[in-house]
């Protein structure tokens, strides 16, 4: 593949841009979006299948993917502490290993949030229609797409504001889940019995279904910290984002400590891996359950709402920044690039849009054209942080040359640890391969992103011709 340098991209708007983006974010906007980043559905619903193909090892499955994700929010972290930008990890693709990256990276992510975008309308208008028998699904989706749709479109403070109180919600509810889990399981929670180990250690032991239920619970748990990146992006319209971006990554450890493996700890422990409903309801309404609170279904199903809609607004940000950076830096129509009082509107509009397609395809060929867009992409976060690892490696060694000041955060032992993540990411790809559940979403993915890779070395082609001519 082409490696030709190419000059430094700014990150800067594009001509047909009139005005930059703001600094509206503030430092608890920048925060709590980081904090509540790491709390999404997938880690109250899809934990569930996790659990049951995994039995109690699922903690450990968690707890290898979450040191990856640390692995990679450090890498990131790095490039995005010492330049700042809306592009994020694209912008670093590009810098280190040509446009083509920079443009495979970057449109592969936001098709894949805003596919995202469908499938959480989708699930948020499910939870609704099941408190308002009746009324149609349809008017519930549309009506979530335009709210998000309009806080995307005004300052972007009001997209901070959103995020913060969504977060903060989701912190309050896993955190006092956190807290009744583990009384429980002391045996000091009035009302429950101390269930000690045995839920750890009989039905099957701790690895009931082998080493396939184990690797099931792991790819399972990788694709559930999908998120994290957005911090970056919204930091470079933070009040400080070298600051905002440090102080994000340094506390993603125990972030992901906490409340990943912390749940999935607390969840194994109270009820058996075996539980039908840990599988057919969640696993966090099967601990509710146990605990004997009562309607501790209805009061999951208003922590996933919640975690629904934040994904909404948010992947409806990073995909809109993501279109506007790629747009300045030449990758895409010049028309979606247009900032308008510090916010790339058309890009919101063009990130909805597609997202409101999906929805539509959901409801119009939910037998083909659907299930083929969700495997195109199941692995695309993989993806993303291939070019992160590899982006990392180079930058790395060039900004110790030019510019060390610039390395406020930095990667633990490197090179190292990047080449060990680099491996783990090849061999999560193998596995993939492996598994017949997975192999369609690889290869679906594998197409995606192979297409935008010619398609991003024609355009860079053409603009180094460009350029000579």
């Amino acid at each position: 593949m082409s490696r030709t340098p190419a000059p430094p991209p700014t990150d800067a708007p594009a001509p047909v841009a009139d005005s930059a983006l703001t600094h509206g974010l503030k430092q608890r906007h920048l925060s709590m979006i980081a904090l509540g980043g790491v709390i999404g559905a997938g880690l109250f619903v899809g934990s569930g299948a996790g659990i049951a193909a995994a039995g109690p090892s699922i903690v450990l499955a968690y707890g290898i993917s979450g040191l990856l994700v640390m692995f990679v929010m450090r890498m990131l972290g790095e490039m995005s502490a010492a330049n700042p930008a809306s592009g994020s990890f694209s912008v670093h693709a590009e810098r280190a290993i040509g446009p083509w990256a920079g443009f495979t990276a970057g449109w592969s992510f936001w098709v894949l949030l805003c596919v995202a975008v469908g499938l959480e309308a989708i699930g948020a208008a499910k939870i609704v229609t099941g408190w308002l028998p009746g009324t149609p699904e349809w008017a519930w989706v549309a009506l979530f797409m335009l709210v998000f749709l309009g806080t995307n479109l005004a300052a972007v403070k009001n997209f901070g504001e959103f995020e913060f109180w969504f977060a903060a919600l989701k912190v309050v509810a896993i955190t006092l889940f956190l807290v009744l889990g583990v009384l429980a399981i002391l045996g000091v929670l009035p009302g429950t019995d101390s269930p000690g180990g045995s839920n750890l250690t009989g039905e099957g032991g701790f690895l009931p279904n082998g080493s396939d239920g184990f690797i099931i619970g792991l790819l399972a748990s990788v694709f559930a910290y999908g998120g994290l990146e957005t911090v970056t992006i919204a930091a470079a319209e933070s009040e400080n984002p070298v600051r905002g971006v440090a102080k994000a990554v340094r506390t993603a450890m125990w972030r992901i400590a906490v409340f990943y493996v912390g749940s999935m700890a607390v969840i194994v422990t109270l009820v058996p891996w075996d539980d039908p409903e840990v599988a057919e309801v969640g696993p966090f309404y099967a601990a509710l359950d146990r605990l004997g609170i009562s309607g501790a279904a209805e009061i999951m199903n208003v922590v996933i709402l919640v975690a629904l809609l934040s994904a909404m607004n948010a992947n409806i940000y990073g995909a809109s920044r993501m279109a506007r950076s790629l747009v300045a830096r030449g990758q895409g129509p010049r028309l979606i690039g247009t900032v308008s009082s510090g916010v790339p509107r058309n890009a919101v509009l063009a990130s909805s849009v597609f997202g409101f397609l999906c929805v539509l395809l959901s409801y119009w060929r939910p037998d083909d054209v659907f299930p083929w867009l969700l495997n195109m992409i199941g692995a695309v976060i993989l993806v993303v942080w291939v070019f992160i690892a590899v982006s990392q490696l180079i930058l790395r060694s060039r900004l110790e040359r030019e510019s060390p000041e610039k390395l406020v955060v930095r990667m633990w032992l490197f090179p190292v640890l990047t080449i060990v993540a680099l491996l783990a990411m090849a061999g999560i790809f193998f596995l993939m391969l492996r598994q017949p559940e997975t192999r369609d979403q690889l290869l679906a993915t594998g197409a995606l992103t192979a297409v935008l890779i010619v398609t991003g070395l024609v355009r860079q082609k053409r603009a180094e011709r460009g350029a000579r001519t």
